[in-house]
C-alpha cells in the first residue's frame, strides 16, 4: 500500500509541475513612505498563515519569523551563536544577575524612542498571568530593574543556564501595548527593519521598510532595508505556489514546495537554489491522556510501524534524514539513542501484548490523525496511515486550516498529530516540551507528558552552569524520552530556498528565519 501511495503522489507532483514552466487593509503607519505604495513588492510565499504577531504570544514558526522582522530583541541567535541586537553589551554577575546596556538611538516605528522601560514592560507583561504568555515559565521569580533609561537588569531567583539564550523576545512599546492591547495585536509596532502595514487573514501580510531603522547606530549613517515593500502571500495549495513561482510572481520560496519538484526548479534558468543544514525536527505527537495512546506499548508499536527510511528517501528525496532524537548529532548535548527500527512484526506483537487483537476485518482500534492543509504534511500523513493499517491500526486523517489545527493541538483536542520544532539551540527545550507544569498555555507540553523523574532532571539541567554536568543530565533526559516515547521522532529536514536569479544577499539560517530579508537586493542594487 505504501508504494501505491507513493506512485499516486509522484503523479500528482508531475501534474503540478507541468502546470508551470512559464515566466512571467489597514491604514499605513506614520513610518511608511508614500512612494512605497506604488513600488512592486518583494514577494515571499508561505504555505500557512501566521497566527499571532505579538512576540510575547507567538509560538508557530511563521509568526516568529515575521515577528523577527518587526521587532528587535535584546540578543539574537545567529547560526547557533548569541549575538547582540538591542543590547550593545551585557554583564553577568555570579549566576543570577544579568545587566544589559541598550544601544542608543533606537526608535519604534511610530517614532518613539525605545528605552529600558519598554524592555521592563515587555518582560513584566510576560510574567503577568493575565497575558497567558507561553514564555511565562522561563521568567518566574525574576526581578527586573531599570537603573536608567539605557540599562535593564534581571535578577534571577536561582541560576538558569539557558537564561541568556531566552532573551530573544521582541521588545514591544509600552505606550501602545499597555494602553490598548487589542489595537496593538491588530497592528503591531516594533523597532525592527520592517514596519507592519496590513494582515488580510489567511491571504497576505504586508510590511514596509522602516526608514528609521538604525540597529542602534547614528541614523544618518544607516540605510533602511533595500526592499521597500515586503509581501508574504499565504498560498496553502502546493500546485498554486509552484505555478506562481514559475510565472515570476514569487521572489522567494523557502521549504514550501514538494521535494520532488527540486530537480525541476534547479533546471529553471530564472531561478537559483540555496540549501543548508537545519535544526528542524519533525515528530508524531500523542495525546497521552487518550485511553489507547497512554499505553507505552502502543506508542512503541507505532514507532516500529513507521518506515522513516522510505519516507525520507521517496517523499523527501533525501532532503530529510531519519531522526532518533530532538537534538541533531551536531548538538553538544546530543546523546546517541537507538531509534525504533521499522519492524511491522514487532509492532504487531506489541499490540497483541497490549490486548489489542485484530477483529474480523483486521482492525485492532481506530485513531484520528490531525494535520494542517499543508500538502506535503497530508502526503506524509497518508503514507503513515497506510503503514499503520498494515499492523491493524485504522487511521482517519483530518486536515484543517493552520489556525484551527494549531488551536486543537494546543488545547489537547487530538489523538495523533504531526508538527515540527525549528530553531532548537539549548537542550532546555526539553523543559518546555515535557515538564508537567509546561502544559499549554504555560508551555509547549502539548502531549500532556507527566514524569516525575523528567521533571527533576529538566529542572536540574537549567540551573547547572558546568556544560559537562548539564550534558550528563540531558543524557538521562534523552534516555527517558527514548523509553517513554511522548513523541515518535520522524526526521530532521534541510532548509532549501528557491529564489529569482536577481535576488542577492539572502542568508539561509539553520532555524529557517527570514531575518536576512533586511539585506536582500535585486540585481545587487538597493
Amino acid at each position: 500500500m505504501f508504494y501505491v501511495l507513493l506512485k499516486r503522489f509522484f503523479v500528482f507532483t508531475v501534474i503540478a509541475l507541468l502546470m508551470g514552466g512559464c515566466r512571467g487593509g489597514a491604514n499605513p503607519s506614520p513610518a511608511q513612505l508614500p512612494a512605497q505604495l506604488e513600488e512592486k513588492p518583494f514577494v515571499v510565499a508561505l504555505d500557512s498563515a501566521p497566527t499571532q504577531l505579538d512576540p510575547r504570544l507567538a509560538t508557530d514558526a511563521y509568526s516568529e519569523r515575521i515577528g523577527n522582522l518587526l521587532f528587535n530583541s535584546l540578543i539574537r541567535i545567529d547560526q547557533g551563536k548569541i549575538v547582540p541586537d538591542l543590547a550593545e553589551r551585557w554583564e553577568i554577575e555570579g549566576d543570577t544577575r544579568y545587566t544589559f546596556y541598550l544601544k542608543p538611538n533606537v526608535l519604534f516605528h511610530d517614532g518613539h524612542k525605545l528605552t529600558a522601560d519598554d524592555v521592563r514592560y515587555t518582560y513584566a507583561s510576560i510574567q503577568d498571568p493575565a497575558l497567558s504568555s507561553p514564555r511565562a515559565k522561563a521568567f518566574e521569580k525574576v526581578q527586573i530593574e531599570t537603573p536608567d533609561a539605557a540599562t535593564i537588569r534581571f535578577i534571577l531567583g536561582k541560576p538558569s543556564a539557558p537564561f541568556l539564550s531566552q532573551m530573544t523576545t521582541g521588545i514591544v512599546p509600552r505606550h501602545l501595548a499597555e494602553k490598548d492591547p487589542a489595537a496593538f495585536s491588530a497592528h503591531p509596532v516594533g523597532s525592527g527593519p520592517f514596519s507592519f502595514v496590513r494582515y488580510e487573514s489567511d491571504s497576505v501580510v504586508e510590511l514596509h521598510a522602516f526608514p528609521g531603522y538604525s540597529q542602534g547606530k547614528p541614523l544618518a549613517g544607516v540605510a533602511p532595508p533595500a526592499i521597500s515593500r515586503l509581501l508574504f502571500r499565504i498560498i496553502p495549495d502546493e500546485s498554486t505556489r509552484l505555478l506562481e513561482l514559475s510565472k515570476g510572481n514569487i521572489d522567494l520560496l523557502q521549504n514550501a514546495f514538494p521535494p520532488d519538484s527540486l530537480l525541476h526548479l534547479q533546471k529553471n534558468p530564472a531561478l537559483k537554489v540555496q540549501s543548508a543544514l537545519s535544526t528542524t525536527y519533525a515528530y508524531l505527537g500523542f495525546n497521552l491522556t487518550d485511553p489507547i495512546l497512554k499505553d507505552g506499548r502502543v506508542r512503541e508499536a507505532i514507532g516500529h510501524a513507521i518506515d522513516k527510511e522510505s519516507i525520507t528517501k521517496y517523499i523527501f528525496r533525501d532532503l530529510a534524514a531519519p531522526a532518533n532524537n530532538i537534538l541533531t548529532d551536531r548538538h553538544w548535548a546530543y546523546t546517541p539513542t537507538v531509534s525504533d527500527a521499522y519492524d511491522p512484526k514487532q509492532a504487531s506483537r506489541l499490540l497483541d501484548e497490549a490486548g489489542y487483537k485484530p477483529d474480523r476485518s483486521g482492525v485492532r482500534f481506530r485513531l484520528i490523525y490531525k494535520t494542517s492543509q499543508n500538502e506535503l504534511g497530508r502526503r506524509v500523513a497518508e503514507v503513515i496511515q497506510g503503514q499503520l493499517a498494515d499492523v491493524g491500526i485504522a487511521v482517519t486523517i483530518r486536515s484543517y486550516e493552520w489556525g484551527t489545527f494549531f488551536s486543537d493541538v494546543k488545547s489537547g483536542n487530538f489523538q495523533l498529530f504531526s508538527l515540527q520544532w525549528v530553531g532548537i539551540n539549548d537542550p532546555d527545550i526539553f523543559y518546555d516540551l515535557f515538564h508537567s507544569q509546561a502544559i499549554p498555555p504555560n508551555g509547549s507540553n502539548r502531549v500532556r507528558f507527566k514524569n516525575e523523574k523528567m521533571d527533576r532532571l529538566v529542572e536540574a539541567g537549567r540551573v547547572l552552569g558546568d556544560p559537562e554536568k548539564r550534558k550528563r543530565v540531558y543524557k538521562e533526559v534523552q534516555e527517558i524520552f527514548r523509553e517513554e516515547r511522548p513523541y515518535i521522532s520522524l526526521w530532521h529536514t534541510k532548509n532549501v530556498a528557491v529564489m529569482k536569479k536577481e535576488v542577492t544577499g539572502y542568508t539561509l539560517y539553520e532555524n529557517g528565519d527570514f531575518y536576512s530579508l533586511k539585506d536582500v537586493t535585486l540585481n545587487g542594487i538597493p
